[in-house]
């Protein structure tokens, strides 16, 4: 059956989703709407394509073991929302981060080297990656609403679609065996100390 979809995958990922809106205490900004739109999409924008580097090379090392299915269904599942991203910096003209280059190199890297430890540390990337994204997601689902629901209800729909697909992919990793690598905890807290200041240079550069 497909790991992404079986029907055993929706009540963690509830549970995941609710402990992470747990974390954290919504606030308000200060931004104007447009500036907070063109803040969401930006960062957005880059993560998603740091996503899909990331994917790629795992599937350069790992493309033709036994998760390589798994790791491109996920990688397909990013490239829809990478171009989902694309199309809305387009549609409200938001400039791109300045620093795509960087993690352009540094998400193949990623994605690449902890491939190369291993299928399950390609696993346990995969599973810190999309805990901070989805607490990432919460936290401009939170934002958004706050500021004017109504207005950014496009926004708003597509944040949700792609936080419960970052949590399916979360539970992926946990099923095949992130959490066997070797320092499991040392190798996701770096990767996502990693996540937190790409998403608040991203947003700002």
């Amino acid at each position: 059956m497909n790991h992404l979809s079986k029907a055993s995958v929706y009540l963690p990922r509830q549970r995941i989703a609710l402990f992470i809106a747990r974390r954290h205490n919504s606030s308000k900004t200060g931004m104007t709407s447009r500036e907070l739109v063109d803040r969401v999409i930006r960062v957005d924008h880059a993560g998603e394509f740091g996503a899909n580097k990331i994917y790629e090379g795992q599937m350069a090392i790992l493309g033709k073991t036994s998760v390589g299915p798994v790791i491109q269904e996920m990688w397909d599942q990013e490239k829809y929302h990478k171009a989902t991203f694309d199309k809305l910096i387009h549609k409200h003209r938001v400039r791109p981060t300045a620093l795509m280059p960087i993690w352009n190199v540094a998400g193949y890297a990623l994605g690449a080297g902890t491939a190369l430890l291993g299928k399950e540390a390609a696993m346990a990337c995969t599973v810190a990656v999309e805990t901070s994204i989805g607490e990432h997601y919460n936290n401009q689902l939170r934002t958004l609403f706050e500021d004017d629901p109504v207005k950014h209800k496009e926004l708003l729909d597509v944040i949700k679609e792609f936080r419960d697909d970052e949590l399916e992919h979360l539970e992926t990793g946990l099923d095949h065996d992130a959490e066997l690598t070797p320092f499991y905890s040392s190798l996701s807290n770096v990767i996502k100390v990693g996540c937190t200041a790409a998403i608040w240079l991203s947003e700002r550069i």
